[in-house]
C-alpha cells in the first residue's frame, strides 16, 4: 500500500532543497565557478534532492505491485510507463539517476561546468516532477 505520509514527506525535503538549488542556480556561470563551495554544495543538494525522488520512485513502483526497477534510471522510466508522469518527462528524468550514480562515487573527476548545467535543468524539471507525484497521491483512495 502506498504510504502518502512517507511520499509527502519526502516531496516537503525535496521542496526545502529545491529552494537552496534555485538560489544556486541563479547565479551565473563565472560567479558559480569562482567559489569551488558552491559545486560542492550543489552537489550535496543534487544528491540528496535525486536519492529522495529515487526513493518515492521505488515506493510507488514497488506498492502498486511491480516489480522493483532494474535500476535507477529504470525507475524514472517506469512512472512514465505507469503514467504518473508524462512518458516523455520521465526519460528527460531519467538522467537524475546518472547524476546521482557520478555524485555520489565520483567517477571521474566531475566538471563543475557540467554540475552547473545539471543544476540549471534540475530546477526546471524538479517543481514538475513534485507536482505529478503530488498529483497522483491525491488520486489514491484514503487509507
Amino acid at each position: 500500500m502506498i504510504d502518502p505520509h512517507l511520499v509527502t514527506r519526502k516531496l516537503v525535503l525535496i521542496l526545502q532543497d529545491l529552494e537552496a538549488l534555485t538560489d544556486l542556480a541563479g547565479k551565473n556561470l563565472k560567479t558559480y565557478l569562482d567559489s569551488p563551495v558552491n559545486e560542492v554544495v550543489t552537489e550535496r543538494y543534487l544528491e540528496r534532492t535525486i536519492g529522495r525522488m529515487i526513493d518515492i520512485n521505488f515506493h510507488l513502483i514497488t506498492e502498486l505491485g511491480h516489480p522493483p526497477p532494474k535500476d535507477y534510471h529504470d525507475s524514472f522510466v517506469t512512472l512514465g510507463t505507469l503514467e504518473i508522469v508524462p512518458e516523455k518527462f520521465a526519460r528527460d528524468l531519467a538522467f537524475a539517476a546518472g547524476l546521482r550514480n557520478r555524485l555520489v562515487h565520483e567517477y571521474n573527476e566531475i566538471d563543475p561546468g557540467k554540475v552547473y548545467e545539471a543544476l540549471q535543468i534540475a530546477v526546471r524539471h524538479i517543481p514538475t516532477y513534485v507536482k505529478a507525484i503530488q498529483d497522483y497521491v491525491k488520486t489514491l483512495p484514503p487509507a
